[in-house]
């Protein structure tokens, strides 16, 4: 065990849609950067990875073009997440310590298929890891949450990133019950941008969108009722000229209706197929809320309205999965001496 401690390099990642973390034990949390790759058309040849790509994306002239490597939790373009990944590693590990093995432990949603299982580890693999695993996210988010969740006792965590909703009851370090769909953050800018352009025939890009959907995106009423306006940019559907126009909150919200109702219905699903006993617990420490899309504003408030059950939001819902697969190296090592024990007693 020495030896593996001293030659070998523990990495949590959180391979987001949206953004890619990195978490190296006894380091914490060291990379934070959009999952955006920017390459030569003909060669292929990487220009760009992360913040500097993202700020190409969408402006690229004809042969430069900026790639986001995964659609809805999943790797679509597998050359350039290759890429990413290994650009990453290289960037937090100091070059004197590239000999040492790398183990990593890789977030995904539960509904992704085995083939798209196997493309990730084979990503991973190619951009230096010697060994890799897969943890789902929800029960990464859970252990970066700081739930403690080998208890006998049932824990609800929703995880929304920027392709997938994952919602989880957890209990004894298992998933008891487990739903996911293809619904994020990416679904709330996909939902504005049709809104505008079918109401106001304007045409704006992803970025618009999700700017709006951050400034006075929401998805219940305030208290206080105040209707926020944000300015926004794009071209004339019927003219193809630039076009400015207002946007209040009330209008984002009804934009953002449909995604937001089939995050709830996937809530009420799984509270549904719940055993008793768990859900009582549930409905006692309250639902544990992850993810960069659960800070859609009025969200947590709008879930526990509508399932009549306590919705707690974690201080730091960005950093949760790439924690919490970090984290799961020593947690599960730390369950299997435990269990070495009883296994002792029955043989």
């Amino acid at each position: 065990m020495a030896f593996f401690d001293r030659f070998s390099t523990d990495i949590g990642i959180d391979l987001g849609t949206c953004n890619t973390l990195i978490y190296v034990r006894g380091k914490g949390l060291v990379l934070d950067e959009p999952s955006v790759v920017a390459v030569e058309r003909l060669t292929k040849k990487v220009v760009a990875v992360g913040k500097d790509a993202k700020r190409m994306l969408y402006k690229t002239p004809g042969d430069i073009v900026a790639i986001r490597p995964l659609r809805d939790g999943v790797i679509a373009d597998m050359d350039s997440c290759e890429k990413m990944i290994r650009y990453f590693i290289s960037k937090v590990m100091p070059k004197h310590k590239v000999f040492r093995s790398m183990h990593m432990k890789i977030g995904i949603p539960s509904c992704i298929t085995e083939v798209e299982k196997r493309a990730v580890q084979q990503a991973a693999l190619k951009a230096g890891a010697k060994e890799v695993q897969v943890i789902e996210e929800s029960l990464a988010a859970a252990i970066g949450a700081q739930i403690p969740i080998h208890e006998p006792a049932g824990h609800m965590v929703c995880d929304i990133g920027g392709g997938t909703t994952e919602v989880s009851v957890i209990s004894l370090g298992g998933m008891v019950v487990t739903n996911a769909i293809r619904v994020g953050g990416d679904e709330f800018d996909e939902a504005i941008i049709k809104h505008i352009r079918s109401v106001h025939n304007l045409i704006i890009g992803q970025q618009m969108a999700e700017k709006l959907k951050i400034e006075i995106g929401n998805a219940s009423v305030a208290p206080e009722k105040t209707i926020e306006k944000m300015a926004i940019k794009g071209t004339d559907a019927i003219t193809g000229l630039p076009r400015s126009l207002e946007i209040d909150s009330v209008e984002v919200r009804e934009a953002l209706k449909d995604p937001v109702t089939q995050i709830v219905d996937e809530i009420k699903r799984t509270l549904g197929l719940t055993p008793p006993e768990l859900a009582a617990d549930i409905v006692e420490r309250g639902i544990v809320m992850t993810g960069g899309g659960s800070l859609l504003k009025g969200l947590p408030k709008l879930i526990s309205k509508e399932t009549g059950v306590p919705v707690i939001l974690v201080e730091k819902p960005l950093e949760c999965v790439a924690i919490g697969a970090g984290q799961a190296f020593e947690l599960f090592q730390d369950i299997s001496s435990d269990r070495s024990i009883y296994d002792n007693l029955n043989s």
